[in-house]
């Protein structure tokens, strides 16, 4: 079955996220809109992948608060290895949003049931 998508020409998405559902949603979604997902449950596990992967993605989708490696101090080590990608953080808190470290990310988007805002900011930046 072709499904007229050419896969080497796919943005690549990485969503660093320790919520399974939301993973599984994010993939679902943005698969939908013609990009390759790939996920993460924390920073530690995304800097593994970043560091290791001969092929970096187009875009990071990062939450904030996960276990082994939280995304600030993940963007942190991204901006101190000079990737060249834009990140999303996409938090259930705004209170970070004027974090030293959050003001680094290329957008800031609050979870919530409408994926609007994140696929908008998403479209742009990728």
């Amino acid at each position: 079955m072709d499904s007229g998508i050419n896969i080497c020409s796919m943005k690549k998405i990485l969503v660093v996220d320790d919520d399974t559902h939301i993973q599984q949603l994010l993939i679902e979604e943005l698969e939908e809109d013609g990009y390759q997902v790939s996920t993460t449950s924390n920073g530690k596990e995304a800097l593994a992948l970043l560091v290791n992967e001969f092929e970096k993605p187009n875009l990071v989708i990062l939450d904030l608060r996960m276990a082994e490696m939280n995304g600030l101090d993940t963007i942190d080590v991204i901006l101190k290895l000079q990737f060249r990608f834009p990140v999303i953080i996409f938090s259930s808190y705004s209170s970070y949003r004027n974090d030293p470290s959050a003001m680094a990310a290329d957008a800031y988007v609050v979870k919530s049931s409408d994926l609007s805002e994140l696929k908008k900011k998403v479209h742009e930046l990728v």
